[in-house]
């Protein structure tokens, strides 16, 4: 990636809008079949889109909500090296998630995939033991980060801090018998959501149709009727094969797909009731041996704490909710390493995501016998009977390998005639090398967010004033963002810029006092018709 490429504004194709979106539905529907239909967008989903469309096919990608909508915008927003497979002996999965980090941090998306440390604080709760097993642990993630070829410039060693180090980079931590902490170094996105809209965008680009708002009705081998949700009217997508990429959805579409669902909680924090907090903290979880409580400073005046790993039982909400249960379990887990009391009042939002995990249980174990927390993060790419190709289980970090699994099956069910996949090297929608962003005269966290494309984000603000402002007095996000959202992210309404384009709306009290402004900025977008 040359810097004369990596620095133009704007990627030829890559807007999306409601303009762009109503003309291609109407080219879509009852037309010509495309080479590959893929239902769902999130991070699999919009990624198959991508590879499919950088091989030179024709891809219709459609979700019956937005961008991001479902699991891909309840992560962690870790983008990990498999560490916790590692532990549990699955190998394959950890290498491949090594792989699939440096992939996103040095080549593809290295504007908003970035080094992340990590503080575990060695308090009178961590045995000597415990910490001797989280440093063996630690340095075996760093041998994976050498096995995948990710240069240590990238992703720092891990290293043994004092008390006093550790206090500094964790000041909320309780000093009373604290021996010291272990530093380590991990990938984290800016956000989820907004990796989802960057391979949304690179896919468009590349000529694929992303169409939100078309609801899949009946689902086949040849393609799908579908459903316009914003004027009900129906119709049919046909194509010579199909990528069900939906999620925990999956099995609704075609039959013979068992997903059992994992939620993961989060809790939402205002910045000032967990003080600096210049590192994220791992906080051991008491009686487990391989599963902690992440702590997540934002950015943004917020703190993510997070996460539970849940069955969830009985059918699949659109909008998972965080129960009571799994806040107070964080809670609990927090208040043991904090110097002050985090009370139930003080959580300003909370999430939940539901991981669309295969159950690959070994044969005579029954199936519920075993953990959530327990279930390989494996994908598998399945053809059905009648040519449908469903891509299921996995996690964010991987999205990139399994979008490329699940076209090579259609490729092959199809008999289409494609290239090899190129993802692995092909740079998303703002993309640069760390040295070629900062040069850029433009606020860091704008960088994170939009990468090359920031100084035109920013530009909006100086053709319009008004633009620069703060949609929130608290909130870092201005109405520039807004628009830039509406121009060429592909948001159609409030919610699509809160709670996706923005993460404004994960606090409810932030996107009550945050409507007016989203709804006045669309509605000066939006053009008049005569």
């Amino acid at each position: 990636m040359s810097p004369a490429t990596a620095t133009t504004p704007l990627a030829p194709g890559s807007s999306l809008s409601a303009d762009r979106r109503s003309r291609e539905l109407a080219d879509t529907v009852g037309g010509d079949a495309v080479d590959v239909l893929v239902v769902g967008l999130g991070a699999t989903g919009t990624g198959a889109a991508l590879d499919a469309a950088a091989r030179g096919l024709g891809v219709v990608a459609v979700d019956a909500h937005d961008l991001a909508f479902g699991t891909s915008r309840w992560s962690s927003k870790l983008i990990h090296g498999g560490l916790r497979y590692l532990a549990s002996g699955h190998l394959d999965v950890a290498h491949e998630s090594a792989v699939e980090r440096g992939v996103l941090m040095e080549r593809t998306a290295p504007h908003l995939v970035r080094a992340q440390p990590f503080l575990l604080p060695l308090t009178p709760l961590v045995s000597r033991g415990q910490a001797a097993l989280a440093w063996a642990g630690f340095r075996a993630g760093d041998t994976l980060r050498l096995a995948a070829r990710t240069a240590r410039a990238t992703l720092p060693a891990p290293r043994r801090l004092s008390a006093v180090e550790a206090r500094r980079l964790a000041p909320s931590v309780r000093a009373d018998g604290l021996r010291g902490g272990l530093l380590s170094w991990d990938g984290r996105v800016t956000d989820d959501a907004r990796l989802v809209t960057a391979l949304a965008r690179t896919a468009a680009a590349h000529g694929a149709r992303v169409l939100t708002r078309v609801r899949v009705l009946r689902l086949s081998g040849s393609g799908a009727v579908v459903r316009d949700e914003l004027t009900g009217e129906e119709g049919e997508i046909r194509a010579r094969v199909v990528v069900n990429a939906s999620g925990v959805w999956a099995g609704e579409l075609v039959d013979g797909i068992q997903v059992r669902p994992s939620r993961g909680t989060h809790i939402v924090l205002r910045s000032e009731r967990l003080d600096s907090l210049p590192a994220g903290l791992h906080i051991p979880i008491p009686g487990e041996s391989n599963r902690f409580v992440l702590v997540l400073p934002q950015g943004d005046g917020r703190v993510y704490v997070g996460l539970t790993d849940e069955p969830v039982e009985g059918g699949i909400p659109d909008v998972p909710e965080a129960p009571e249960s799994d806040i107070g379990f964080l809670l609990d887990v927090l208040g043991s390493v904090v110097n002050t009391p985090v009370h139930r009042s003080d959580v300003v939002g909370a999430f939940a995501g539901l991981r669309p995990l295969l159950d690959m249980t070994p044969e005579g174990q029954p199936e519920d016998t075993r953990r959530t927390s327990d279930i390989s993060r494996r994908h598998a790419v399945i053809t059905s009977f009648d040519g449908v190709v469903t891509v299921v289980g996995g996690k964010l970090t991987t999205y990139r390998r399994m979008a490329e699994d699940a076209v090579d099956a259609a490729v092959a069910a199809a008999r289409l005639d494609a290239a090899p996949s190129r993802t692995a090297d092909l740079p998303l929608v703002g993309a640069a090398p760390p040295r070629v962003l900062d040069t850029l005269p433009v606020p860091r966290r704008l960088l994170r967010r939009y990468g090359t494309e920031a100084p035109a984000v920013q530009a909006l603000g100086a053709r319009d004033p008004r633009l620069n402002d703060r949609v929130l007095p608290e909130h870092p996000v201005t109405r520039a963002e807004l628009l830039w959202a509406i121009r060429h992210e592909g948001a159609l309404d409030e919610a699509d810029l809160l709670d996706r384009r923005t993460r404004i709306g994960l606090v409810p009290e932030d996107r009550a006092a945050a409507l007016d402004t989203a709804r006045e900025v669309l509605g000066e977008a939006t053009p008049r018709k005569s």
